[in-house]
């Protein structure tokens, strides 16, 4: 079918330049017809000396004079004349502007010559007066010099001028026939571009008629397609929000059952001490379970928008300021020592926002700090305002985190930096989940090295526009 379409679209297209050269070669050759027959002598010298044949008169006496009109054809053409009698060979009459150097007296042969081109190259045209032979001189520089004047000079002189008007001409029937050619073309093509553009946003159907039938049909063939793997697709991820959202409700109850019994056993003073420490590792890896369970819901209900946001105006600093506090209340060996700074102007950060999950998102890089540190670290906590945004910034002089490693960081929301080792760090579901809750404020997060990165150290921050309401007090 596709192959139908181009072989139609070029058979068309070759019937247009084949159809324009036919067009291009009639219009030339009238175009070269008309500008010749303009400039023909025919039309010219030789018609001027028939009709001066009609003026020039005979006296009583054997002489001759020419009328008015015949001293103004001859005026008109600045040329001469000479009247040869029949016989001798005399000129029996001239005009009065007649060349010195032109003979009174001509041969049979010479009179051969002169009906066939020139006298003292002068272009001449004759007629026939009676028996006599009327010749009329033109200037030298009416007609192409040829053995039969028939172009005047002035067409060899304008022929550079006619060549760039036919050109002109030519150019101009070229382009009438494209738009021609084309009109239908655009037509018909309009629609199938505009079906094409549209096809990311909505479903779309295009007439399927005229030269692009077959890619019209193609086009709607695809849309069609398209809906249903966009309705598939929808019916997959909504099958997976709600396995997702159903595994942590289910998984929640026998978690909790786990760590209840595991703090028991923890808590057991009759049972031996390395039970016992079994009992504290099973309760924080069942900690650390159920709160990746958690992190897996709400990532999957902030991705799909399911996550409902109670938006209400806070203080980005307050929030800030209250997480930290809570953070440093629960580092009981003071390991993660951390300092909170809140430069001038920043307290006008306030924002429509979902208090907790702000909270929640700051909570997150802390809690990361702790886990990829692991013998402690400094934590730097700032809020700043400037250049249109409110900036939250957590840097930690903890390990760091590698160059290779923060280009697919910063590339890949959900990068873990390693899959060998339960051991080894690895950024997961609670960096998306940052960028998950600051997109939803309109934000950005950015990650970097930390400022002393001799030292190592990780730096995330969270950029908030700042709107003219928000402003408001």
């Amino acid at each position: 079918m596709r192959n139908k379409s181009i072989l139609k679209l070029v058979s068309r297209f070759v019937m247009i330049i084949v159809c324009s050269l036919l067009v291009l070669f009639v219009l030339n050759i009238c175009l070269f017809i008309g500008v010749s027959f303009q400039e023909m002598a025919s039309g010219g010298g030789w018609q001027a000396t028939e009709e001066l044949t009609e003026e020039l008169q005979e006296n009583g006496d054997g002489t001759y004079f020419v009328s008015e009109r015949g001293k103004q054809i001859l005026a008109e053409r600045d040329a001469w004349a000479v009247l040869v009698q029949d016989g001798t060979g005399d000129v029996v009459w001239c005009s009065e502007n007649l060349p010195a150097e032109i003979p009174l007296h001509y041969t049979a042969a010479q009179i051969s010559a002169d009906t066939l081109g020139y006298i003292e190259d002068y272009p001449t045209t004759t007629a026939a007066r009676e028996n006599d032979l009327l010749i009329m001189g033109h200037p030298k520089e009416t007609y192409w010099k040829s053995m039969w004047n028939t172009y005047d000079l002035s067409l060899i002189k304008n022929l550079p001028r006619n060549a760039v008007m036919i050109f002109l001409v030519n150019l101009l029937v070229v382009f009438l026939i494209y738009a021609f050619s084309t009109s239908g073309i655009v037509r018909y093509i309009r629609p199938l571009i505009r079906g094409i553009e549209a096809l990311p946003e909505e479903r779309v159907y295009v007439r399927e008629k005229g030269l692009f039938t077959d890619l019209a049909h193609s086009v709607n063939e695809a849309s069609e397609k398209l809906k249903i793997q966009e309705q598939e697709l929808k019916k997959k991820e909504r099958a997976r929000a709600n396995w997702i959202s159903g595994v942590s409700h289910d998984i929640r109850t026998p978690l909790s059952m786990v760590m209840g019994y595991a703090a028991q056993m923890e808590d057991d003073a009759e049972l031996p001490d390395e039970a016992r420490k079994r009992a504290q590792m099973i309760r924080l890896q069942s900690v650390k379970m159920k709160n990746l369970v958690n992190d897996l819901n709400l990532a999957s209900k902030l991705e799909y928008q399911m996550q409902p946001l109670h938006m209400e105006r806070i203080s980005l600093a307050a929030v800030v300021r209250q997480t930290v506090a809570e953070f440093a209340n629960l580092d009981f060996e003071e390991k993660y020592p951390i300092c909170f700074e809140a430069k001038e102007g920043s307290g006008r950060g306030m924002i429509r926002g979902d208090k907790d999950l702000l909270c929640r998102a700051i909570g997150n890089i802390l809690t990361n700090s702790q886990v990829h540190n692991p013998d402690g670290c400094g934590i730097m906590v700032e809020t700043d305002a400037g250049d249109g945004a409110f900036v939250i910034r957590l840097e930690d002089d903890g390990i760091g985190i590698g160059e290779e490693e923060l280009q697919k960081l910063q590339s890949t929301p959900h990068y873990m930096m390693s899959d060998g080792g339960v051991e080894e760090p690895r950024h997961g579901l609670g960096l998306l989940i940052v960028r998950q809750i600051v997109a939803a404020h309109g934000g950005t997060v950015l990650l970097d090295h930390g400022r002393q990165e001799e030292k190592g150290g990780f730096a995330v921050e969270m950029h908030f526009p700042i709107k003219e309401n928000d402003d408001e007090t």
